[in-house]
Parts: C-alpha cells; structure tokens; sequence
C-alpha cells in the first residue's frame, strides 16, 4: 500500500467514525481505535494518541452545530465535565494499584446492564414531576428543538448523576477508555435527560477531557503528525455532517444504536478482562 493510498484510506474510515461518534455522544474512538490497530496495523499507543486527537475534533465539529440548533445544555456539560475531570485525574493518580483486568470486566458488565436499560426506555413516558430542587437552583432544566416545536424538559436526580460522572472519569483516566459512554447513560439514565440532549452534551464534555490526555500523550512521543492529520480531518468532516443527521433521525433509532455499540463495548471489555488483556 503506498502512502498516499494509506492515507485516503484512512480519511474514509475517519470520517465514518467521526460521523457515528458525533451522533452517539461517544466521540468515534470506539470505532476509530479498533480499525487504526486490526485494519491499518498502527500501534496501539499511536492509535489511542491519534484517536484523542480526534475526539477533540470531533467534539469542535459538532458542537458548534449542537449549540447553534439548540441541542447542547452548556450548564450541565460545564456541571459534569467538573466531575468527570477530577475522576481523571484521580483514576490516574491510583492506576497501577487495582488490578486492570477486574476493573475492566466489572465495568463491561455494568456498561452491559446500562445498555439493556438504553434499550428499553421509552422517552414519551417520562415523567411530569417538577425538577430537582438543586437543577432549578442551578438552571439546569432547558428545552430542545423536536418535530411540534421546541420541547422543554425537567432534570432530574443531580447529586446521582453528578458522582455516576466521577466513576466514569476515574474508570477512564484508571483504565485509559473513553467515557463518552457512561456520559450519555448517566445523562439518560440517572439524570432522565431526552437521548438527543445527552448525547450532544456528552459530545461537548469529552472534547474537555481528551484535551488533558492528549498532551500527555503528546509528551510522550505517541502524537504522529503523519496519522494524526489525516485521522483529525477525516473525523472532524464526519462530526460536521453527523451533526447534520441527526436532526432528520429519529430519537428512538438513535438510541438502538447506541445500545448496540454499548453492548459491542461492554461485550470487549468483559472479554479483555477475563483473559487478563
């Protein structure tokens, strides 16, 4: 394969990834990391450089859109994101006294009891109960744009989904995963939040979080310029024209999706766990 094949080929498989992530809330690397190492044979730390790099991307990419149609609740992204960054960097400090292996099975199997429950909600039942007290306080509570018109809705169980943040981002900076996953299933499951909103939300907190690993990595040498460029570009156009889809798509299907790639993780992690990955 000559360079410049290489490269258009991995402009297609970003911007696949970028679009995908940018409509989950997950910011593609779930796709992005796996075709980088299994398709292109690229090591598995420039891989995960190159993919932060892109998250960051894909997080530019689509929320200026999400912000600018009314999708994006910048008060519970700037909430949260506090939350997930602490866990971070805590997850950093203790990693290297658990063991990996249990953490990262454990962690898939409750990211597989998430996903059941993604599956099955239905958002046309949520209920008409006031807002928590301290989402009022804090003027979480907002409204969407929808087919009838802008449709307002309540938050609900703050302190939960607040801490649910906290052990995502410990998991994350402990184990070196995304959390764009639990972003959205804190957001959607504890928090009540319509799907649209957590994703988009859970897009602009992770654009946050890549940010700080990035550097690391790219203090460390993993940041190559030869597969990050293509990789960025490929993934921020796919984030632009997600962005774009997912406002003809329908909540429902989108939440399938996400349900399938959840289980595709959940499904991963419990694998690497149990044999010691």
């Amino acid at each position: 394969m000559t360079t410049w094949s290489f490269t258009l080929y991995l402009l297609l498989g970003s911007l696949v990834a970028g679009s995908v992530g940018v409509m989950v809330g997950m910011g593609g690397g779930i796709i992005l990391v796996p075709m980088l190492i299994l398709l292109f044979h690229v090591n598995a730390h420039y891989a995960v450089g190159a993919s932060l790099v892109s998250v960051i991307a894909t997080s530019s990419g689509g929320t200026a859109t999400y912000i600018r149609e009314g999708y994006t609740n910048l008060r519970i992204g700037m909430f949260l994101v506090v939350a997930a960054t602490a866990g971070g960097v805590l997850g950093a400090l203790i990693s290297g006294r658990l063991a990996p292996a249990t953490i990262t099975t454990v962690f898939g199997v409750v990211l597989l009891f998430c996903g059941v429950l993604s599956w099955r909600r239905r958002e046309e039942n949520e209920p008409d109960a006031p807002s928590d007290p301290l989402a009022r306080r804090l003027h979480l509570e907002g409204s969407y744009p929808a087919i009838e018109g802008w449709h307002p809705y309540h938050v609900y169980h703050v302190i939960s989904g607040f801490l649910l943040m906290l052990l995502a981002g410990g998991l994350s900076g402990l184990l070196g995963i995304g959390a764009g996953a639990v972003n959205v299933l804190s957001m959607d499951q504890i928090m009540r939040l319509p799907y649209k909103v957590s994703s988009t939300t859970s897009n602009f907190m992770i654009g946050i979080t890549a940010a700080a690993s990035a550097g690391v990595y790219f203090s460390k040498g993993f940041i190559d310029p030869g597969l990050t460029m293509p990789v960025m570009l490929g993934v921020f156009l796919g984030a632009m024209a997600g962005a774009k889809f997912l406002t003809a798509i329908k909540a429902r299907l989108l939440r399938v999706f996400f349900s399938l790639l959840v289980f595709f993780m959940a499904a991963e992690m419990i694998y690497s766990g149990l044999i010691g990955r």
